[in-house]
């Protein structure tokens, strides 16, 4: 996975795997930012996956959207 894809994809999250690949770094590191709070994640079940549009703002430096009111 590469930037350009993380922007254009239309899934919710992506795997630690695909955040690794991403970053340049081994899925392990991923799963310490993970660990200590600098990389977001969420937990499904006994996965954790990371949202992607979180993490394409943590990269660009873009601020996230504000959540609209229900």
């Amino acid at each position: 996975m590469n930037l350009a894809e993380l922007e254009t994809s239309t899934k919710a999250t992506v795997t630690a795997v695909d955040a690794a690949e991403l970053l340049g770094v081994d899925r392990r590191t991923v799963s310490r930012g993970i660990a200590d709070g600098t990389i977001p994640s969420i937990r499904v079940g006994r996965r954790v996956l990371i949202p992607r549009v979180r993490l394409l703002h943590m990269l660009t430096g873009q601020p996230e959207p504000a959540e609209q009111a229900a």
